[in-house]
C-alpha cells in the first residue's frame, strides 16, 4: 500500500487512517445483514443514546453515552463498536447493493463499473477460491527456492513489494513529499519487515506482550504447516522469523519518536544509501522496481536500514529464505482458501483484537474494491448519497471555523506578533477539501478478470506502487486525496497544508440536516476544528503554510507553545487505558491538542453564526448542552480488552471516554452549560489551553 509515514495524515480516528491498498487485510463478523437501497437516518442528538441516571458532572461520557453502550454491543465480527463503526457499516451495506448490482448486471456498464463489479464477482466467487488453495502464490515460492545466492534477493524482494505493496519484507519504499521541498516528491526508504502491529510487541516485557509473542510464533508454525511443512521444521522456522523481526524491531523508532519529523529526515544519494547497506543490491532493486534511474532519497531510520544489513550479512540463505516464504503467506493470507484465512483470522482477529467471529465474505470484498479501486467506488457512492447542498454546507461550517481560529490566535497573549502573521498566514493557506477529489482517478489500466481474485489484487497494488512511485521527481499534485470518498473518517495532512472530509464522514448522525445547529457544530464543527487544528499541533507547526519543515517561530513562542501543550500531556498521562497502562499522551499529545482546540474553535464558530437565533429549549436542553451532548455522541463505543490493549500501545488518539471528558473538563462554557461546582471531576480547576 502507499506508505504513510505517522505524520503524513493527522486523522479524527483511527479506524481507515492507513489508506491505501494492500495484499494483506485483517478479516473479521455479524450475520443477517442485507445490502442497503438508502442510507439509514440516526439523529445526530439521540436522547435514547444517553444515561440520565449519570451525573454530566461526574462523568460526562457515560451521561451522553451510556444508553448508547448498553444498547450497542459489539458485534461478534468486530473488535470494537462505535458510532463511527456503525456508520462505517451502513456505508458498507449501501456500498455492496451498488456492487452487487454491478456484478450481476453487465449490460450498460461503465469502464470503471466494469471493474469494481467484476473485482466484487471474483472476490465473491468464494468456491473457485476454495478449490485453488495455496496455488496462487506457488509461483512466488518457487521464485524463492531458485535463489541460490544472496545478490539475487533485492529484485525478488522488489517484486514482493510492488505486489503485496505493504512493506512487510524487509523495509518500505515509495515517495513522498521532500520535507524541505513541499513542491517535490523524493523517494522514501522506511523501516518496516515487523508482523506484529507495532515494534513495542517485540520489547515489551510484560505477561500480556509475552503471551502475545508466543501466540504469535504459533501463529507462524501453524501458517507454515498449512504450506506442507513438518512439525520440527516449523519449529525453527518461526524461531528464524522471531530472531529476524526482533531484530527489526529493536532498530526501529517507537511511535512517539516518529512523531518528529526531524529524527525522519536524512537525505542519501545512490552511493550513500549502498554504502549504508552494502549487502544490499540497490541498483538490482531499483531496476525492477522500473526506477533505475532514481539517485536520491529520504531514509527515514538509517538505524534500521544497519541492521537490515547486519540480518543480510550474518543471517544464512536459508534463513532469509524462511523469513522471506513467511511474509509472502502473510501477505496473501486473506486472500486464499478458508484455511489459511481462518488460521489468520485467528491470530489478527481474535488473539490479538479480541474478535469473535470472521466478517462474512462480502464485507471483505467490499472493504478489497474501496482499499483497490476507491475513486471508482467512491464515484458510485458520491452520485447516490452526498447532495451538493450538503457540501456547500459544511464548505460554510469551515469557513466559520477558519475565521473562529484567526479570531483567537490574534487573541493570545503569549504568542508574539512576528509568529502570529505566519500563523495567519498558514491558516489562510490550508486547502480545504470536501466530500470528493475534483478529478477522479483514472483506472483504465488495471486489468480486472472475473476469475482471479488474487490477481487482480495483485494487479491493483501494482498499478498504485507504479502510480506512487511515478511521483518521483515531479511537482506535488495538491489534488490528491489519501482517503476515498465512502471512508468514515477526517484528516490533516502537513505537508500539503490541507484538511479533507470525505462524503462518508459527512452523513447523519455525524452530520445531521434535519437538526439544529447545536449538535452539528458540536460534532461534525468539532470534527472540522479538529483537523485545522493539527496544522498547530506538536507535529504540525513545525510545518510552514507550503508545507515545508521549517521552523517559523521565535524562540519564546515555542517555549510558550511547548508549556502549554504540557499541560494536556500531563493530563492525559494521568488517565488509564487499560489495566496497568496509563495513556501514553506523548503519542496522543497531537490528537489531544486537536481535539481540545478543534472543540474550543466549533463552540466561538456555533455562537458566531447563531447569534441572531432563537435559543430556546429544544428536548429539554439549553443551546449549549446541545452543543455539548452533540460533540460527546460521536464518541460513544465499545472496545474489547484486547483491542483496548493494542490501542494503548500504537494508537495517536486518546480512548473515546478520554476524548470527551478530558475535552470538557478544560472548557469554562461546560461548567457553565451544566452548572458544575468547581470541585466536580469534570473541571480542571486548572484548564489546559494552547489555541
Amino acid at each position: 500500500m502507499r506508505l504513510h509515514l505517522s505524520l503524513a495524515i493527522a486523522c479524527m480516528i483511527v479506524v481507515a487512517c492507513a489508506g491505501g491498498p494492500s495484499r494483506k487485510t485483517l478479516t473479521s463478523s455479524p450475520t443477517g445483514e442485507k445490502p442497503l437501497d438508502a442510507l439509514p437516518y440516526s439523529p445526530s442528538l439521540d436522547l435514547a443514546n444517553m444515561d440520565p441516571t449519570a451525573d454530566p458532572c461526574t462523568d460526562f461520557y457515560q451521561y451522553v453515552c451510556g444508553g448508547w453502550m448498553k444498547s450497542n454491543p459489539i458485534p461478534s465480527d468486530q473488535s470494537a463498536w462505535s458510532v463511527y463503526g456503525k456508520l462505517y457499516n451502513d456505508n458498507q451495506r449501501f456500498l455492496w447493493g451498488i456492487l452487487a448490482d454491478l456484478a450481476a448486471n453487465k449490460a450498460g456498464r461503465t469502464a470503471a463499473q466494469q471493474k469494481i463489479g467484476d473485482y466484487f464477482a471474483a472476490c465473491m466467487d468464494e468456491s473457485a477460491i476454495e478449490k485453488l488453495g495455496a496455488k496462487p502464490i506457488a509461483p512466488e515460492f518457487a521464485a524463492i527456492d531458485a535463489i541460490k545466492a544472496k545478490k539475487q534477493l533485492a529484485p525478488l524482494i522488489a517484486g514482493e513489494h510492488l505486489k503485496s505493496g505493504d512493506g512487510g519484507i524487509l523495509f518500505g519504499f515509495s515517495s513522498n513529499q521532500d520535507f524541505e521541498n513541499s513542491e517535490s516528491v523524493i523517494a522514501f526508504a522506511v523501516a518496516g519487515g515487523i508482523g506484529l502491529p507495532d515494534r513495542d510487541y517485540y520489547t515489551r516485557t510484560d505477561k500480556k506482550s509475552v503471551e502475545l509473542r508466543e501466540q504469535y510464533a504459533q501463529h507462524v508454525r501453524n501458517m507454515f504447516a498449512l504450506l506442507g511443512d513438518k512439525p520440527e521444521q516449523t519449529q525453527a522456522e518461526a524461531a528464524t522469523v522471531m530472531s529476524i523481526e526482533t531484530a527489526l524491531a529493536k532498530a526501529s523508532l517507537t511511535n512517539v519518536e516518529k512523531r518528529d519529523p526531524h529524527k525522519l529526515l536524512h537525505k542519501y544519494s545512490r552511493k550513500g544509501l549502498q554504502k549504508l547497506t552494502p549487502s544490499f543490491d540497490w541498483a538490482a532493486y531499483l531496476d525492477a522496481l522500473g526506477e533505475k534511474h532514481l539517485n536520491s532519497f529520504n531514509v527515514a531510520e538509517p538505524k534500521f536500514y544497519r541492521e537490515m544489513d547486519h540480518q543480510l550479512k550474518t543471517r544464512s540463505l536459508a534463513e532469509l529464505k524462511t523469513y522471506l516464504r513467511w511474509h509472502v503467506v502473510n501477505a496473501s493470507a486473506s486472500l486464499l482458501s478458508s484455511d489459511f484465512v481462518n488460521e489468520e483470522f485467528d491470530f489478527y482477529g481474535r488473539k490479538l483484537r479480541g474478535t469473535k467471529e470472521l466478517k462474512p465474505r462480502w464485507k471483505r470484498c467490499v472493504g478489497y474494491v474501496d482499499e483497490q479501486l476507491g475513486e471508482a467506488l467512491g464515484q458510485e457512492f458520491v452520485a447516490r448519497a452526498f447532495s451538493p447542498e450538503l457540501k456547500k454546507k459544511t464548505v460554510e461550517m469551515t469557513a466559520e471555523i477558519e475565521k473562529a481560529m484567526q479570531q483567537e490566535i490574534e487573541r493570545l497573549d503569549w504568542m508574539s506578533a512576528t509568529t502570529k502573521k505566519r500563523a495567519i498566514g498558514k491558516l489562510h493557506a490550508v486547502v480545504n477539501k470536501v466530500g470528493y477529489p475534483d478529478r477522479w482517478r483514472d483506472y483504465s489500466s488495471v486489468v480486472i478478470e472475473r476469475d482471479d481474485f488474487l490477481g487482480n489484487a495483485e494487479r491493483a497494488t501494482q498499478f498504485e506502487q507504479h502510480r506512487q512511485l511515478a511521483k518521483i521527481g515531479k511537482p506535488v499534485d495538491r489534488t490528491e486525496w489519501g482517503m476515498t470518498p465512502p471512508t468514515v473518517n477526517a484528516y490533516y495532512n502537513p505537508q500539503m497544508n490541507d484538511i479533507n472530509f470525505p462524503a462518508g464522514v459527512l452523513e447523519p448522525p455525524l452530520y445531521d440536516a434535519k437538526m439544529d445547529d447545536a449538535p452539528n457544530y458540536g460534532n461534525t464543527g468539532s470534527t472540522i476544528g479538529h483537523e485545522l487544528t493539527h496544522g498547530f499541533d506538536d507535529e504540525g507547526r513545525q510545518f510552514d503554510a507550503q508545507g515545508n519543515l521549517k521552523d517559523w517561530w521565535t524562540k519564546a513562542d515555542a517555549k510558550g507553545f511547548e508549556n502549554r501543550a504540557q499541560c494536556i500531556v500531563d493530563q492525559y498521562g494521568g488517565y488509564t487505558a487499560i489495566d496497568e497502562l496509563k495513556i501514553n499522551s506523548k503519542l496522543t499529545e497531537g490528537e489531544d491538542i486537536a481535539d481540545l482546540g478543534g472543540t474550543v474553535l466549533a463552540y466561538i464558530a456555533w455562537k458566531a453564526a447563531t447569534a441572531n437565533q432563537d435559543h430556546r429549549l429544544l428536548d429539554g436542553f439549553t443551546p449549549d448542552q446541545r452543543f455539548f451532548i452533540g460533540l460527546g455522541q460521536w464518541a460513544c463505543e465499545n472496545i474489547t480488552v484486547e483491542r483496548q490493549r493494542e490501542l494503548a500501545l500504537t494508537n495517536p488518539h486518546s480512548p473515546g471516554r478520554y476524548r470527551i471528558n478530558g475535552v470538557v473538563a478544560n472548557m469554562p462554557e461546560f461548567r457553565g452549560a451544566f452548572a458544575c461546582k468547581s470541585n466536580a471531576p469534570m473541571v480542571n480547576p486548572k484548564p489546559c489551553k494552547v489555541w
